[in-house]
């Protein structure tokens, strides 16, 4: 009988090729649970404080749900981490496709990897065991061209494989870790650690069985869920979702969002399904966060309707154990045949945000990002910043390297695209992020660069929902779209199973949003700490958003593991997990304050026109009021001495 973890994780020192097993207690999956969580418990273990993240000290993990491979829905993401790279603190990234089930049929919950390799190497484990072999052959290759080489002469069951392109082996410190032919790990820099570690990938061909305490409760309670993702209106069409958007705009009310209405959207486009939608509420950041829907109307941003993109849709396909099925291959005309449906943060980074509305040039940056392994979310800021650095004089033509770096100019925004993925002329300086370009250049482009702690936030506006500009600056992973805002915490209806947190009217006036209150702080606290438990159980943000009476995720674990917890005490692993994450960032000397996000974003100064015109946010209380709930310092944001000494006894 199981309990739906594997009860171990592997420890691979590149530099003296050691490789060695942990058992983990049981007692820290209950604390911590397994993702996310116990990626933090093993790197607040292992990483000495003050270790440079692009050094031996640093550990990189690959971890995997507790709830992956036991029967659950929507439970097939795993979690990267580490020390990041671009904000100096911790470091996550999460990803779908098949990955997350190949961790644990190998027989471990989570793989990590410490030390400096002399040559290129890839890790590769069967049930044989792990085994380091020589990677000179796929260094230099991108992600696709890697994956081709390890998967052309193997004959078993799928591989799992997680690699780096150039981008990674570069260092660039925007860079991530490609599963899946460019399903990308994305954010915190992560790809920049694995390339300076010198290991190029991940491959994985275990064949182990994943075992729930009670497979047949799983089955019933997954059975309950399906009928909700299998519910699918025939009459939505992406016009109704452009003029709801723009309706949004214009009422003085909102209506409390329900992800029913997310999930059929998702089901029919993917998340592409908001890209007109979006700009027309205000909810998508334009020309650098200083335009507005009046710059990006339906005119310029037809480009991003959903059906452009429905329409080079070749086949629809499903992460490991989704019933939804939001991703697809498209067919394009260019360099590249095929590619992965674009996302919505990638149209909008590479469009709006730049007012490109070139849709080849979106198909043809979307392939070459991925399979350079680069964030298409900070390559999409760093390109923002560039053209305004060139609008305001801080850079000439000379400096561009010959570019004319114009708002909406697709040829100038690929070649310097191109640039940054070879790390070539003015590329050289992009591809580290916004932060440490303005930081190098200097002459006040720090005003153009838009970050949180040294990561670009996603494009999703905080001056259209002040939740996320909360967790922009308060998660230990800053500038993060998918941990909480209003509008997630609305569609979680959490209060609907958990006692105490405040519930949300089905009508409200839509200013009441930006008054900060005890009850948003607790909202926002709760969405911290479910995603904490969402990313733990390995679970898909998507599913999540369904509602926590329709993704049972709670019962699940208990049905996998055989525990009897409630959904409080469940709340309270995410409150031990968010405290795991934040003590980790101020033993590496961070100032929670420091990741507070960029004024631009926050609406100083107001802008005068558009879809959030006249609004601010009042971040500095809010922020207070959010560490309040964890008991933190409200000043700081760092848990009390005491607090971090509790912590640290249990681990």
């Amino acid at each position: 009988m199981g309990n739906g973890y594997m009860g171990k994780v592997l420890i691979v020192d590149l530099g003296t090729r050691n490789i060695t097993e942990e058992e983990i207690p049981d007692r820290i999956y209950r604390q911590y649970l397994s993702g996310m969580g116990l990626g933090a418990y093993m790197l607040y273990k292992h990483i000495p404080a003050g270790a440079d993240p692009l050094g031996p000290d640093n550990m990189l993990g690959f971890v995997s749900g507790l709830l992956t491979g036991t029967g659950s829905l929507f439970t097939g993401r795993w979690t990267l981490v580490g020390k990041s790279p671009l904000t100096g603190g911790w470091g996550d990234a999460n990803c779908g496709g098949t990955f997350s089930p190949a961790i644990k049929h190998c027989g471990y919950d989570g793989i990590f990897v410490r030390g400096i390799s002399e040559t290129p190497v890839y890790l590769y484990i069967n049930d044989q065991g792990p085994e380091l072999r020589d990677a000179s052959q796929v260094w230099g290759k991108d992600t696709v061209e890697t994956e081709a080489h390890f998967r052309k002469d193997w004959t078993g069951r799928q591989l799992g494989i997680a690699c780096i392109g150039p981008a990674g082996e570069g260092v660039s410190l925007i860079s991530g870790v490609s599963t899946d032919n460019g399903r990308m790990a994305a954010r915190s820099g992560l790809g920049a650690v694995m390339g300076s570690k010198r290991l190029k990938a991940v491959v994985l061909a275990g064949n182990k069985r994943i075992v729930p305490r009670n497979r047949m409760e799983m089955k019933r309670i997954s059975a309950i869920c399906n009928k909700w993702v299998q519910f699918q209106p025939p009459f939505m069409t992406a016009t109704m979702m452009a003029g709801t958007g723009a309706l949004m705009r214009a009422l003085p009310s909102v209506m409390a969002q329900d992800g029913l209405l997310y999930k059929m959207m998702l089901k029919k486009w993917g998340t592409v399904s908001m890209n007109q939608m979006s700009v027309e509420m205000g909810d998508s950041p334009i020309k650098n966060w200083k335009g507005s829907n009046r710059d990006w109307g339906l005119f310029k941003s037809h480009s991003s309707n959903p059906e452009a993109f429905s329409r080079c849709e070749e086949v629809k396909y499903h992460c490991y154990s989704c019933p939804l099925g939001c991703g697809g291959i498209c067919s394009t005309t260019g360099k590249f045949q095929e590619t992965h449906k674009p996302e919505y943060e990638t149209v909008l980074s590479l469009g709006g945000l730049l007012l490109n509305k070139d849709i080849d040039s979106i198909f043809y940056l979307n392939e070459l990002l991925n399979r350079a392994g680069m964030d298409s979310i900070s390559a999409g800021h760093a390109v923002a910043f560039a053209i305004e650095c060139y609008e305001e004089g801080v850079f000439t033509k000379k400096d561009t390297d010959g570019l004319e770096l114009t708002w909406g100019n697709s040829e100038a925004i690929v070649s310097l695209i191109e640039k940054m993925v070879a790390r070539e002329g003015i590329g050289h300086i992009l591809a580290d992020g916004v932060k440490q370009a303005s930081l190098r250049i200097g002459k006040g482009s720090e005003a153009f660069a838009v970050h949180a702690g040294g990561q670009e936030p996603a494009m999703h506006d905080s001056r259209n929902d002040p939740g996320f500009a909360l967790h922009y600056s308060v998660e230990p992973s800053p500038g993060k779209h998918t941990v909480g805002s209003g509008l997630y915490y609305e569609m979680f209806k959490l209060w609907q199973v958990v006692e105490g947190l405040p519930r949300v009217s089905p009508l409200y006036m839509k200013g009441s949003k930006y008054k900060a209150d005890e009850d948003k702080a607790k909202a926002g606290a709760a969405n911290s700490q479910f995603m904490n438990i969402v990313n733990g159980s390995g679970l898909c943000l998507f599913g999540a958003l369904l509602g926590s009476k329709r993704i049972r995720v709670f019962d699940w674990l208990n049905a996998a593991t055989g525990w009897t917890l409630t959904p409080q005490e469940y709340m309270a692993v995410g409150a031990n997990v968010q405290t795991l994450r934040q003590a980790f960032n101020v033993r590496h000397g961070i100032e929670p304050k420091s990741f507070k996000v960029s004024d631009r974003a926050l609406g100083r100064p107001i802008q005068t026109k558009g879809a959030n015109k006249g609004r601010t946010v009042e971040i500095e209380t809010m922020m207070r009021d959010y560490w309040l709930q964890f008991g933190w310092d409200p000043e700081t944001g760092k848990p009390f001495h005491e607090t971090i000494q509790e912590l640290e006894a249990g681990l």
